[in-house]
């Protein structure tokens, strides 16, 4: 035999005979203990190379409004000095309820915790209060799940992506916003971007189901209702869209990927007549045809029009993904990454679904704080079922306030290439751009004052 041969195969029957694997005596170890690698001859040089167990010193909540809307960050300081994660927690609509979550029941669960644990801490703050979250909790535990991975990336020397697998693309391609009164309007204003160098534009005319075009709001007549309520006339709304599409695909060609938001707000028949009016303007998505309520009408949806469609934003539990994307009800993840919970929840809806063609479009409007837009383009960077990525303006302001937010160019989101998320806030400017009650307008109703759900 082979002395190295020989060699090889003594080693490894002393090793099995250090570990007791031999016999059942050996198996069970002296009083019951199992013999370490140590016994056997082998040092455990990973464990002893590893970092050191660290703990969590504090959480707190920090709202800011530098942009106009109110903003929530989750900030975990550990027990090495100076050694602090961030993380997105904004609800903009409820923000205060948010921030007293983290503030009156956050530190009490996660302080003195390891820092390490995030698939553990997630689970338990999820299911923490008995009843499964809403979007305040999930809010709140989405900030402290960013902010650990934001520690682990800086903890480990790298970018969060790095830990999710690395990039998939050279950076995170993004869809601008274009509105206006009119279709012309609408068409000079997606020129604009396709000069910018976007490929991906969303088209509204007149905002979300354009209330400028009703006209007689006969509840405000009657009284009924509140000054703020908005009216939004449905018929109107369906017959502008396709002449919408129309007008932009003729004056901006046929290359520019096109996107449209419906917000739920339009009933699911009417939904599948436009949709069906809409397919020769080859959309690239349509967003939220339907409300949470109708979800079962997807299935008529799917077998009336090869029209793609974005949905998700208003789920909650990561688990209402999961029957839709087996039945190819959908064809882009549309959720809010505070509303699942961060980071966590989210690459498991990612990687769920690249098994079955769905691609990602996770929601990033002027309400995700620059941290909830980083851990967004983390996530993009590292799946391979990217589709596109929501993108906004970020103003000088918000910029001052968070140091390293994802840069902006022809087209393409960029991340800050330093260890953990990236972005950093500075909390005596944010001190100055206080968040407030305001819970914002989302009531709409119909002619005869009948709520329209959202």
């Amino acid at each position: 035999m082979n002395s190295n041969k020989f060699s090889s195969s003594l080693n490894r029957r002393s090793i099995l005979k250090a570990l007791g694997l031999g016999t059942a005596s050996g198996f069970l170890g002296i009083a019951g203990g199992i013999p370490s690698l140590k016994a056997a001859g082998i040092e455990n040089k990973v464990h002893n190379a590893g970092l050191p167990p660290l703990k969590i010193r504090s959480v707190k909540a920090i709202g800011t409004a530098p942009q106009g809307a109110n903003l929530v960050i989750v900030k975990v300081e550990t027990t090495e000095p100076g050694l602090f994660g961030l993380g997105c927690a904004t609800f903009t609509q409820r923000a205060e309820a948010v921030v007293s979550a983290i503030n009156n029941y956050m530190g009490d669960f996660c302080i003195g915790k390891d820092v390490d644990n995030i698939e553990d801490m997630w689970q338990s703050f999820f299911v923490n209060s008995y009843w499964r979250n809403g979007p305040v909790l999930n809010n709140a535990l989405s900030g402290l799940d960013q902010a650990l991975w934001d520690i682990k990336g800086k903890r480990a020397n790298m970018p969060v992506y790095q830990l999710l697998g690395g990039k998939s693309r050279f950076a995170v391609d993004c869809y601008a916003h274009a509105d206006g009164k009119s279709p012309e309007e609408v068409s000079d204003n997606v020129q604009k971007y396709i000069d910018q160098g976007f490929q991906y534009v969303r088209i509204q005319q007149g905002g979300y189901g354009s209330l400028y075009l009703a006209q007689k709001p006969d509840f405000k007549d009657a009284g009924f209702g509140i000054l703020s309520d908005d009216f939004m006339d449905e018929n109107a709304y369906l017959q502008a869209v396709p002449k919408m599409f129309k007008e932009v695909r003729k004056r901006c060609g046929e290359s520019v990927e096109l996107l449209h938001d419906t917000h739920e707000r339009v009933q699911p028949m009417n939904m599948i007549n436009m949709c069906k009016k809409l397919e020769e303007y080859n959309p690239y998505w349509i967003e939220d045809p339907v409300t949470p309520e109708n979800m079962d009408w997807f299935k008529q949806l799917r077998a009336s029009t090869t029209v793609p469609f974005a949905m998700g934003e208003l789920f909650n539990n990561p688990n209402e993904f999961v029957g839709y994307m087996a039945d190819h009800s959908f064809d882009y993840i549309r959720c809010h990454l505070s509303q699942i919970g961060g980071i966590t929840p989210a690459m498991k809806v990612a990687r769920l679904g690249e098994f079955f063609n769905v691609k990602s479009g996770w929601h990033g409007p002027g309400d995700v704080s620059p941290v909830g837009h980083a851990a967004q383009c983390h996530i993009d960077l590292a799946i391979w079922n990217f589709g596109v990525q929501e993108s906004i303006q970020f103003s000088d302001k918000l910029i001052e306030v968070f140091p390293g937010t994802p840069i902006l160019k022809r087209g393409y989101l960029y991340v800050n290439e330093v260890p953990g998320l990236g972005v950093d806030i500075d909390e005596k400017m944010a001190a100055k751009y206080p968040i407030n009650n305001n819970a914002g307008h989302w009531t709409i109703r119909k002619r005869d004052g009948t709520i329209i759900r959202p």
